[in-house]
């Protein structure tokens, strides 16, 4: 939720406030847009690719603190937004970059949070927030700029009734309205022709990056990207040889509709690959739980182990839920064996699943790593196999 004056950027010293639910207060100056907001506070480690992190859809009602002190010196472009808008709810940042510093950039970061309403606030100690939120949790946060502010109890007031994340169903708010497609690309780097693609993929739309299709197309894949409140109907409407689930933001534990697709994907034995909140979506199919973390993961730098291959990968991530699944262990479920095949090394926290019996896996991070490391890209790959193998 968030109320704002767009225009201008507001960085003419105009005062802002953070108010943490717990009564926390960090004051600021106005960075963006000027006026209210509020979501979840949460923090992203990653050093870059900030404009990425804006525009993924799992930001939504979200207000992301940045661990790096300095941010918006590469600016912004029109090439690198994963989809059409900046979803972050609100911004914090250090010290923001007085000049964008690079060949790319079209306009300034603040420029761009001032366009599109997006309210933030600079000046303010992100390495003490941060330690705070890892101590208390990730917790509702208010955003306050302007010249004229609310008292403290006021603004304090405002945020404990804001809406909660546990609970959240936003898949739909952030997916596609209507279907479209993204064709295969070539070996000449061409598009393929619709209908001519070695494969035909399914991509169910929970909060899709748009570079997520493309890495499919990069291998040859025409991927039909459906909304969220796709049927299995729809799905199979478009004849897949894979079925995909994207990422997205919100508490899993309202995503009934997926999870009931997902489960007649399973019964057909169709390929299938879930990240991030498609991860968590198979983890209730196959009939696991799933659990809001204390702080969640984000940021491009986090270390997950392989179980399958003992390898470890450097990844992004950007997720506050987790599947509730045993760990060295095979799961008896409806649809076969399962078991976890990719684990946190911070915190043991599930960060994949496979089926034993059946071509179906996921993993709670981003493969397609935009921005981050490339570690994952194999999965992609990996997806390719399965469709590969049902095929044969």
């Amino acid at each position: 939720m968030t109320t704002s004056k767009q225009g201008t950027p507001a960085t003419k010293g105009l005062p802002a406030v953070l108010v943490l639910e717990d009564g926390r207060t960090f004051r600021g100056r106005a960075y963006g847009a000027v006026g209210v907001t509020f979501g979840e506070a949460v923090f992203s480690t990653g050093m870059t690719g900030y404009q990425e992190t804006l525009t993924d859809p799992s930001y939504h009602r979200q207000v992301v603190v940045m661990t790096a002190p300095h941010v918006g010196n590469t600016g912004v472009n029109d090439e690198d937004p994963e989809s059409s808008r900046i979803w972050v709810s609100g911004y914090v940042v250090r010290d923001p970059a007085r000049v964008s510093s690079n060949w790319r950039a079209q306009r300034s970061l603040d420029e761009e949070l001032a366009r599109q309403g997006v309210v933030g606030i600079s000046g303010v100690d992100t390495r003490a927030l941060t330690r705070h939120l890892r101590e208390r949790g990730a917790m509702r946060v208010g955003i306050f700029s302007g010249n004229a502010l609310p008292d403290e109890g006021t603004m304090l007031a405002e945020v404990r009734q804001s809406p909660e994340m546990k609970g959240a169903d936003l898949s739909a708010e952030v997916a596609t309205k209507e279907a479209y497609v993204v064709p295969a690309i070539g070996p000449d780097g061409e598009a393929v022709p619709i209908g001519s693609a070695k494969f035909t993929v399914a991509a169910v739309d929970l909060g899709i990056k748009g570079m997520t299709p493309h890495r499919m197309a990069e291998r040859g894949i025409e991927v039909h990207v459906l909304p969220a409140t796709a049927t299995a109907e729809d799905v199979y409407a478009v004849n897949p040889d894979g079925v995909f689930f994207s990422n997205g933001p919100g508490d899993p534990a309202t995503a009934d509709g997926p999870v009931a697709v997902m489960r007649a994907v399973l019964e057909r034995k169709t390929p299938l690959f879930g990240i991030c909140f498609g991860n968590q979506i198979l983890g209730r199919a196959l009939g696991f739980g799933t659990y809001k973390l204390k702080y969640g993961h984000r940021g491009i730098n986090q270390p997950v182990q392989d179980r399958t291959t003992g390898k470890v990968e450097v990844t992004a991530h950007n997720h506050g839920f987790a599947v509730d699944a045993p760990i060295g262990e095979v799961s008896e479920t409806p649809y076969g064996r399962a078991e976890v095949s990719h684990v946190c090394l911070n915190d043991d926290v599930v960060e994949g699943l496979h089926l034993l019996d059946q071509p179906a896996f996921s993993v709670q991070y981003h493969p397609e790593a935009a921005a981050g490391p490339h570690d994952a890209a194999y999965l992609f790959d990996r997806f390719v196999s399965l469709m590969e193998g049902q095929r044969a």
